[in-house]
């Protein structure tokens, strides 16, 4: 390798700029980038959806754990093309198993998630180092903020990267015809989705691989900038190209000049022949002189090294007055000062759980306090009331039984004594706060809070038929009424809440 058959000018450069680099050197070189990635990674993901075709999420998992041997082909395309040399396909197929095998299981396991991974691959790779030699050049170049930048890449790579992705996922979605019947329920996506859509899944898996092979390759490339800016920056590679072609051209010409300054010193007349003077010695030094002088030498540079350090701090401390020292603070003092702020910690945090149960008084009410379902609760009678509360209808003995036999003649009836058996049996037996300004949807809500498939279902039920009845006029049809009751008696049987 050559500095000077570069193909980019090589100059420092700011770490911003340093991945702008890269990522132009990645456009003009970008249908082979993708070619050198898409080589070992399609083969690789068609040949997990073969093992795992039942099980497309393991699939997936297992290609973006190894996505960082992906990256080391298009490394390698790009450390050649950068010196004028565009390798071909068969000598990218004959490298590739050496850059693989390069520390792969550290690669996969210590350093898998590693921010600056795009970093520290072409000192792996490009100049062939293991061991602790490998670690010292690690840490040489990542000296003074030489790896900045590279997280920066990371952190905005991923996003990026999920962006895309999801963004071809409503893509996607958008594409589906409606007579594909496919509608998606994000709870039931985590459950795995069903047998007649893995073909979708694993769809959903090469548009990822898609999103890899346009962004993996600019990801390499603006760690190759950085790794280029850094080595620029440590050992002056603009400075050796400018010699190197200073050389060159000054190179057909030096003989002719060596050549004219020997004839024109072979003219100059010989030195006389004199006595050399005798060098005088200096003057001996003094133990204070020495001193003085040991002391100018080492504050010089190189003995004496100045580094700025900018740093966060609360604040210069005090300084001494010349009268005396600072007065030391009594340790009783900071005990006591130390419990009375402890004190009122706790009264903080119970003060907070106080005001934590006034606020969900509702909830623990509900839940807190729920009892089972087979007890019954008997209001007492307030004491020193002279005048009794107006009492509310009273419910038959059996609601079910009362229930069918209005349902012929009055079926609104029957789903009207139903429904108001439900409210009762909720607040009753469930604890539910429910009042009168309650609509039917707040009732299904604290319902669905009980975790109560069956009682879940009648609720829905009867309350859709309860709804088209009292606001559309329409009856439950016939079909419905040994479905409700047969639901009614196996949730609560056939008594009443009295």
């Amino acid at each position: 390798m050559r500095l000077s058959d570069s193909v980019a000018v090589l100059r420092p450069r700011s770490h911003w700029e340093a991945m702008d680099f890269g990522v132009l050197l990645a456009r003009r070189h970008a249908g082979l980038l993708m070619l050198a990635w898409a080589l070992p990674a399609l083969p690789l993901l068609a040949l997990l959806g073969l093992l795992f075709p039942e099980s497309p999420g393991w699939a997936l998992l297992i290609f973006w754990w190894l996505k960082p041997l992906g990256e080391r082909l298009p490394l390698f395309v790009l450390s050649r093309v950068l010196f004028g040399e565009t390798p071909r396909l068969g000598e990218c197929l004959r490298a590739l198993p050496g850059l693989l095998r390069a520390e792969w299981l550290t690669s996969l396991t210590r350093r898998r998630f590693s921010p600056t991974r795009s970093f520290d691959l072409p000192v792996l790779l490009l100049e062939g180092l293991t061991g602790k030699e490998l670690q010292q050049r690690r840490a040489v170049l990542a000296a003074n903020r030489g790896k900045r930048g590279a997280g920066w890449l990371t952190l905005v790579g991923l996003h990026l990267e999920l962006a895309l992705w999801l963004g071809l996922l409503a893509f996607l979605y958008m594409l589906l015809p409606p007579q594909a019947g496919i509608e998606f329920d994000w709870l039931r996506l985590l459950e795995g989705p069903p047998r007649e859509r893995l073909w979708l899944e694993h769809l959903t898996n090469g548009l990822y691989a898609l999103v890899l092979m346009v962004w993996e390759p600019l990801y390499v490339a603006c760690g190759f900038g950085l790794y280029l800016n850094r080595r620029v920056n440590l050992e002056a590679w603009d400075l050796e190209v400018a010699f190197q072609r200073l050389r060159r051209r000054l190179g057909g010409a030096a003989g002719v000049l060596l050549l004219a300054v020997g004839l024109l010193l072979a003219q100059l007349p010989g030195p006389a022949l004199a006595q050399p003077p005798v060098p005088q010695a200096p003057p001996p030094l003094g133990r204070q002189a020495a001193r003085a002088d040991i002391r100018a030498l080492l504050g010089q540079p190189p003995f004496r090294q100045r580094e700025e350090i900018i740093r966060w701090r609360l604040g210069d401390p005090p300084l001494a007055t010349d009268g005396g020292s600072r007065t030391a603070v009594p340790a009783d003092l900071v005990q006591r000062l130390a419990r009375i702020l402890e004190a009122l910690l706790w009264l903080a945090v119970g003060a907070g759980a106080l005001v934590l149960a006034w606020r969900y008084r509702d909830w623990l009410a509900a839940f807190a306090g729920r009892r089972a379902p087979g007890t019954r609760r008997t209001p007492a009678a307030a004491p020193g009331r002279s005048t009794p509360r107006p009492a509310s209808p009273v419910p038959p003995s059996d609601i079910a039984a009362e229930a069918e036999r209005l349902w012929n003649d009055a079926p609104g009836q029957a789903l009207a004594l139903l429904y108001r058996g439900l409210l009762e049996r909720l607040r009753e037996d469930y604890r539910l706060p429910l009042n009168e300004a309650d609509t039917e949807g707040d009732i299904l809500r604290r319902v669905r809070r009980l975790e109560r498939d069956d009682l879940q279902h009648l609720a829905e039920t009867l309350t859709r038929h309860w709804r088209n009845f009292a606001y559309g006029g329409h009856p439950p049809p016939a079909d419905q009424k040994d479905g409700l009751l047969a639901a009614w008696r196996a949730q609560f049987g056939g008594g009443s809440t009295a």
